[in-house]
């Protein structure tokens, strides 16, 4: 066994990283939330995608600055160690292991999944749905853990594939919806229901759910210590693949209403827009396409997945760290790391189907959408690592320095209020299942601290 991962990824597999986690599922699957919570007003549903995507960048540039000075092992822990402290890192990172990865990776086993049975005609929310996603996840996990070459090459492949059906919706429906006029009338129109409309409650219900969408570039700075000249190509890969996602999900959700009535994608989802644009054999295709950008995305998330408690162990904390950070010489993976993780996975992947899919709900009140909730979490656990950056980062441009760190903040803050706004009383109960699991974590702390 050996205990230190080698440099194996380029720039190209960074920038494919981040476009590849974040674009995947999110953009197929929160486009008709976003359109039914704005109640079809197409004005208010892509400035949602707008200002979700702005929130992105900004974070990613004051993650980019401090990529350009510090590499270890997981870039936002090591960002929350540098920033705030020690213990303040470890507990981000204990987070990330014990719900962000494993609960998004699971939501999104379960997404390719379902994309999967609609393309067979199966049903969505039965046993069948959720064995196949068990399958999805096995089979990420075993791909990452037995051939890390094979998945970044996978990364690279699917990436390149997801976004040809985007950017082929986002094009040609913008140009035939000029021509035909139609794009025209789907923004002109009114909500479903003007008397009764609250556009502020809409637009941050929207912004909350295109978290989801967004959300994923963060996990690319967990290979910081796997990529080549890393302190120059991880703020590149982080800026460069934020400003590809935001263009191809504005152009892509305004190009769907240039193909369709806007109360036709309300009724009947996106099918119809597809099949006007590419015909019956095309929609079909395109639905080929959603499965595998699913399926990068989920390897993506995965990849993060497994190297959760490696990257606490890495530091000498966390549950038996000289257990956890051995690396396998023939696959250069941090093997028992990467079994905790697709367990951790395997549990969420339940939660997630009984919380969401089952009726009654398995869990009563503590049924929350983990497809939401996390990322809000994580967003909130941003601000202290920001604030500390202005303060201790002196040699950091002022613009940089306090700037971009300001912006951050304030868009942690709004998309703070979008989750109260849009979950209500789930936030409370969510919090209280995140508190139990944070102690946890905080008693392996003390024991790490206690063994010198």
């Amino acid at each position: 066994m050996q205990n230190e991962l080698k440099r194996k990824y380029g720039l190209p597999t960074a920038i494919s990283m981040v476009v590849g986690i974040i674009i995947g599922s999110g953009i197929f699957f929160k486009a008709q939330k976003v359109l039914d919570v704005s109640e079809g007003s197409l004005p208010i549903s892509v400035l949602a995608w707008v200002i979700g995507g702005l929130i992105m960048i900004v974070c990613s540039l004051a993650f980019a600055n401090l990529a350009a000075k510090y590499e270890r092992v997981n870039g936002i822990v090591d960002y929350a160690e540098v920033a705030v402290s020690p213990r303040y890192g470890y507990m981000i990172g204990w987070f990330m292991t014990t719900i962000y990865y494993p609960s998004l990776t699971s939501v999104l086993a379960w997404v390719s999944a379902r994309y999967f049975c609609e393309l067979f005609g199966m049903d969505i929310t039965g046993g069948g749905c959720l064995a196949i996603a068990a399958f999805f996840l096995c089979a990420s996990y075993a791909m990452n853990a037995l051939s890390p070459k094979l998945a970044g090459k996978f990364q690279v492949s699917t990436t390149v594939i997801k976004l040809v059906p985007l950017i082929a919706v986002g094009v040609i429906g913008t140009v035939v919806g000029l021509v035909n006029g139609l794009m025209v009338q789907n923004f002109a129109a009114l909500p479903r229901n003007p008397a009764t409309f609250e556009p502020g409650i809409a637009l941050f219900t929207s912004v909350c759910a295109t978290a989801f969408a967004y959300e994923g570039w963060i996990i690319a700075t967990s290979i910081n210590a796997e990529l080549v000249d890393s302190k120059r190509n991880l703020p590149k890969a982080l800026v460069g693949g934020a400003l590809i996602v935001i263009t191809v999900y504005t152009l892509y959700n305004i190009g769907l209403f240039g193909a369709v009535q806007r109360d036709v994608v309300l009724n009947d989802g996106t099918t119809p827009a597809f099949s006007a644009l590419f015909g019956g054999a095309g929609a079909t295709i395109v639905k080929v396409l959603i499965v595998v950008s699913c399926l990068g995305t989920l390897n993506g998330l995965m990849l993060g997945c497994t190297r959760g408690l490696y990257s606490l162990a890495a530091r000498g904390v966390g549950p038996k760290p000289d257990m956890f950070r051995q690396v396998d010489p023939a696959t250069n993976m941090p093997s028992n790391s990467s079994i905790v993780g697709v367990l951790l996975c395997g549990f969420w992947l339940m939660y997630f189907y009984g919380a969401n899919l089952t009726e009654p709900l398995w869990f009563g009140p503590f049924s929350f959408d983990s497809s939401e909730l996390p990322i809000i979490t994580l967003y909130a656990a941003y601000i202290p690592i920001f604030i500390m950056s202005m303060i201790k980062e002196r040699d950091m441009k002022p613009f940089s320095r306090f700037g971009i760190n300001s912006l951050a903040i304030l868009g942690c803050l709004f998309m703070m209020a979008a989750a109260v706004v849009s979950h209500k009383m789930a936030v409370a109960y969510y919090l209280g299942i995140f508190v139990v699991v944070m102690l946890i974590g905080l008693l392996f702390c003390k024991r790490s601290e206690k063994n010198g």
